[in-house]
């Protein structure tokens, strides 16, 4: 959308499955229209908004799209095609060869293979172009931390960092598909890869040296078990400061508000799954206060989108009750369902953009 200064943006597209991808499309619409795709430096995506880019790259042969080429081909496209095939069934249908009976519990290596075969997501993850440059980030089961997976890296501050080698791009995107909950997650041997650290954190990364991570296998999970936001590679929530400030950071977020209620079934075995919502649900808080005061002080620097936020003056809101309501799935999308969702996308941008100026 518009600026006065025409800074780069960085985007941030959160998680949320199929109700996060065509909440991205409805704001990338807006963002297409006022030829700011163009201006799109760095990205950041987890579990939902991972699967979107990664389509959106392979739809334009590799190549972060303009304007013109999302609103003419890219949209249209992914729509009629989100329409039409489920990514869900896509990686049951996986089941029907027996030599992946031994990914039955584990939905990302599926995922994988469905992106793979089903939806042409064939290239590797070093074919991701320089610019703009993305992250896609999931979560190391080992210790805890963001693992980071770039077209040139792939790992954690923690662990180290390696070259990605031939590792496929749609396994980075599936990691998307590994929250807890009876799904594996997505197993990476770390011997194939050649790991480097750097001895301090200030150190200059040439000093990086090579380091033996300690585990034969990482385990690797949705990023959102991390930050469902993505905000992190962009943002020093500690210091409330931006990590690249040439930048204006739009965040994306369709994760879906908490719900109100508790079963007092003293046997409900969803209660553990409330206490890890709410678990969840502040640490996303607390990340998106930090920025919310970043924006206070620092106008017209960024903007933050929420899928529960009300358009149209109305309340309460049909529209973001929808949105914000639908489950976290991936399934195949009704035509209906997908331009009620994308549409209130689009509408929270543009509400956004009338009252500060800026997305």
């Amino acid at each position: 959308m518009s600026s006065p200064t025409e800074k780069p943006v960085a985007l941030v597209l959160s998680g949320g499955g199929v109700r996060a991808m065509v909440f991205h499309l409805g704001v990338l619409r807006l963002l297409a229209e006022r030829q700011a795709l163009e201006r799109v430096r760095r990205l950041s995506t987890v579990s939902g908004g991972s699967l979107l880019v990664g389509l959106i790259l392979r739809e334009n042969a590799m190549v972060w799209p303009s304007s013109s080429q999302f609103l003419e081909t890219i949209y249209p496209k992914l729509r009629q095609q989100l329409c039409a095939r489920s990514l869900q069934w896509g990686a049951v249908r996986q089941l029907l060869w027996p030599w992946n009976w031994r990914y039955l519990f584990s939905r990302a290596n599926l995922l994988a293979l469905a992106l793979q075969y089903e939806w042409g997501v064939t290239a590797a993850l070093r074919e991701v172009p320089d610019q703009p440059e993305w992250s896609i980030n999931g979560t190391t089961a080992e210790n805890g931390k963001r693992f980071r997976f770039r077209h040139d890296t792939l790992g954690d501050y923690e662990l180290g960092y390696a070259k990605p080698g031939c590792f496929p791009l749609s396994s980075a995107l599936a990691v998307s598909a590994a929250f807890p909950g009876g799904f594996g997650p997505l197993s990476v041997a770390t011997k194939p890869f050649q790991w480097k650290k750097r001895p301090t954190w200030d150190a200059d990364v040439r000093d990086a040296r090579q380091v033996n991570v300690g585990y034969r296998r990482l385990h690797l999970y949705d990023g959102g078990v991390y930050d469902n936001l993505g905000l992190e590679p962009f943002f020093d929530a500690g210091c409330g400061v931006p990590k690249h400030p040439d930048e204006i950071i739009v965040v994306f977020d369709a994760g879906a508000p908490l719900k109100q209620g508790f079963s007092m079934f003293a046997l409900n075995p969803f209660r553990l799954k409330r206490v890890a919502d709410i678990m969840s649900d502040q640490s996303r808080a607390l990340r998106v206060r930090t920025f919310a005061h970043f924006l206070q002080q620092a106008p017209l620097r960024g903007a933050y989108l929420y899928i529960n936020t009300s358009v149209g003056g109305g309340e309460p809101c049909e529209s973001a009750a929808f949105a914000a309501g639908f489950p976290t799935t991936l399934r195949r999308l009704k035509p209906a369902e997908f331009d009620r969702l994308a549409e209130h996308g689009y509408r929270v941008s543009l509400q956004v953009e009338s009252q500060y100026g800026l997305v």
